[in-house]
């Protein structure tokens, strides 16, 4: 039997090696794409062994040629992080629409269903909580932070005008926090940041007076969730996330505890239009997808610390580590 073909874009990154991984374990032909402006091919290396693997070194906002049949595609090429969107503005309003056009475009012609990953950051910092797909936001859009969130929204925008102008097959997921290995060290989330900090033998630092909430979810869960969202027949957006809320000073700590350092927690000002509280109302995908999240932050966090533990940058000494 022919093996379905599916692209992955930004398949060397976070989010999509881990996607990788799960549709060569389903036996698909995977061709993943990324231009590896944040993408690592450490994360794929080794799928580069195997016949059903492909790799294409690609920036998406550009015109995007894929040889052969294309059953599906999962458009995850973007910056993700503050630290990366801040530094690289124009790139990521650029995946997020000229990149996206261009994928819906490759469905299109291809007669593929394509999921687009989207944000819970299109919920701006919320004024409804917890937050709904219904909910339609609340983004400053000429802020720091508008380049993401105003670059996710457009893309939402564009995929349902796909969807109901040219009938393309189109999911939207928003993504709320998400962990796991292979995250990035210098990405400025709170996970990696807080870890590396705890690691490196330095006071972990919070911004504000870490009363902001997030809902932090494992990897192998959101993983599951995307998956059941592409095989399902609803094609509006859809919440996959943890609803476990921990305020960002209480996650300060139990990254201390987890790590058995004894590192005091430091506060600085709270960057503009920092979100006061995130946590997804899942009961879409719970009734759609009969979805939920499976794995508890004890256990994932202890299976992230290992996996940052064992990087060749926190095998030294924090002297040694802080004077590269």
């Amino acid at each position: 039997m022919t093996r379905k073909r599916i692209l992955i874009t930004g398949g060397a990154g976070f989010l999509g090696s881990n996607l990788c991984d799960r549709f060569i374990k389903e036996d698909y032909h995977v061709i993943a794409m990324d231009n590896l402006i944040t993408g690592d091919l450490r994360n794929i290396q080794h799928l580069f062994k195997l016949e059903n693997f492909e790799f294409y070194h690609h920036d998406v906002s550009k015109f995007i040629h894929v040889p052969g049949n294309l059953d599906y595609i999962l458009h995850f090429a973007s910056p993700a992080s503050p630290i990366d969107y801040l530094k690289i503005p124009i790139q990521t309003l650029k995946v997020g629409s000229l990149g996206t056009h261009n994928c819906l475009g490759l469905a299109k012609a291809k007669n593929a269903r394509i999921l687009v990953a989207s944000t819970s950051e299109i919920y701006g910092d919320p004024e409804v909580h917890p937050q709904p797909e219904e909910y339609w936001g609340h983004v400053n859009p000429i802020g720091p932070r508008g380049v993401y969130d105003e670059a996710k929204r457009f893309q939402e925008a564009m995929t349902m005008a796909y969807n109901r102008f040219h009938g393309v097959e189109t999911r939207i997921v928003r993504i709320f926090n998400t962990y796991g290995p292979r995250m990035r060290l210098n990405d400025g989330r709170a996970l990696p940041a807080f870890i590396g900090q705890a690691l490196r033998g330095e006071d972990i630092t919070v911004f504000g007076d870490g009363s902001q909430t997030r809902s932090f979810c494992f990897v192998d869960d959101l993983v599951e969730g995307i998956y059941r969202l592409l095989m399902s027949d609803y094609d509006l957006p859809v919440n996959i996330g943890n609803p476990s809320e921990i305020t960002i000073k209480e996650f300060a700590e139990e990254i201390i505890q987890l790590t058995g350092t004894q590192q005091k927690i430091v506060f600085k000002p709270l960057p503009q239009d920092d979100p006061k509280q995130r946590r997804p109302d899942i009961s879409k995908a719970k009734e759609i997808l009969n979805w939920e999240p499976r794995v508890s932050r004890k256990d994932g966090l202890a299976i992230t610390y290992e996996y940052f533990k064992s990087l060749p940058e926190y095998i030294i000494t924090p002297r040694e580590f802080q004077s590269k």
